[in-house]
């Protein structure tokens, strides 16, 4: 019998009219929607339905609406008797997976990934920051193509996503410096339309501010191992969980690190819970012969819930 994990979106995978059907069709779904709502004291359900797109994307709203469809997603396979053996989520969605792990209650998540949502908007003025995945290189080179762009400013490493796949951040001008080392090396750099450039030494304020209302929030130990961003590595306790969630504000994203450790651990079934595929393509990045589903509404959930039965 193979394992099974879940795995949870972050920002970048939302839009409007996510979670809509499933809050229509299943109670448990609806009632994680409205405990966002009551715990944010706002119709956040109305945003994820309805939009606009526009006030869906500013980041201070992207984080609570990706983390509360991924957690509907969540109970509505518990519904449907899916459980996982691991969870993992990139980035913001690695939230989601400790709330799907027991390791944090839902209402304080979302206000926390509200407020994590405000602090990294803050952190960098507008314009002054930026993103781009630079593709067909390795890790080995998107480094020394980052420190050779730099040039006094702050150009590094975000998310190793994938083989042949890694985002950078930093300051915009040395962002696009990095762009084009990277085509002039064989790659190449795709600009990332983010409002702030995430997962660098300029969130630096944003974590130093986060870290007290973590500090602040009540963890508990987890009912199952997650796999951190910061270290590719599993955990079960509480304290782990709470400086995780710390450090990866600052720290690249290890997500091609996390994926191989799963998949040595024995995981057959990886299912992205919550809105999109973007995990679902990176993983087939990694591991071709990957079975990845995911759920975001009624027809994904049932396939979802006949992969897992056929495993069991």
């Amino acid at each position: 019998m193979g394992q099974t994990a879940f795995l949870f979106p972050g920002q970048g995978s939302q839009y409007a009219g996510m979670g809509q059907e499933l809050a229509a069709r299943i109670p448990a779904a609806a009632a994680v929607f409205a405990a966002a709502d009551q715990a944010l004291g706002e119709p956040l359900s109305r945003l994820c339905f309805a939009g606009p797109e526009a006030e869906l994307t500013l980041t201070a709203n992207t984080q609570p609406a990706v983390l509360t469809v991924s957690l509907a997603a969540a109970h509505a396979l518990a519904e449907a008797g899916v459980t996982p053996d691991y969870v993992a989520g990139h980035s913001l969605g690695e939230y989601s997976a400790l709330v799907a792990a027991g390791g944090m209650e839902f209402k304080d998540a979302v206000k926390v990934v509200r407020r994590r949502g405000e602090l990294m908007q803050e952190a960098v003025p507008a314009g002054a920051g930026a993103m781009a995945a630079l593709l067909g290189l390795d890790g080995g080179a998107v480094e020394a193509i980052c420190r050779e762009a730099a040039e006094g400013e702050v150009c590094s490493p975000a998310n190793f996503n994938a083989p042949g796949q890694i985002v950078i951040a930093g300051h915009k001008a040395a962002v696009e410096r990095a762009c084009v080392l990277a085509a002039a090396r064989g790659g190449r750099a795709v600009p990332l339309p983010v409002s702030a450039p995430f997962h660098c030494s300029l969130m630096a304020p944003a974590q130093e501010t986060l870290q007290w209302d973590l500090w602040n929030t009540f963890f508990s130990e987890l009912n199952l191992p997650l796999v951190t961003n910061v270290d590719a590595e599993l955990i079960e306790g509480a304290e782990e969980a709470r400086d995780a969630l710390i450090r990866q504000v600052t720290a690249p994203v290890q997500w091609e690190r996390s994926m191989r450790e799963l998949l040595r651990r024995g995981v057959t079934l990886f299912i992205e819970v919550g809105p999109g595929r973007v995990l679902s393509g990176l993983l087939k990045r990694v591991d071709r012969a990957a079975v990845c589903v995911n759920v975001e509404d009624m027809a994904s959930l049932d396939k979802a819930v006949d992969a897992w039965r056929a495993r069991r």
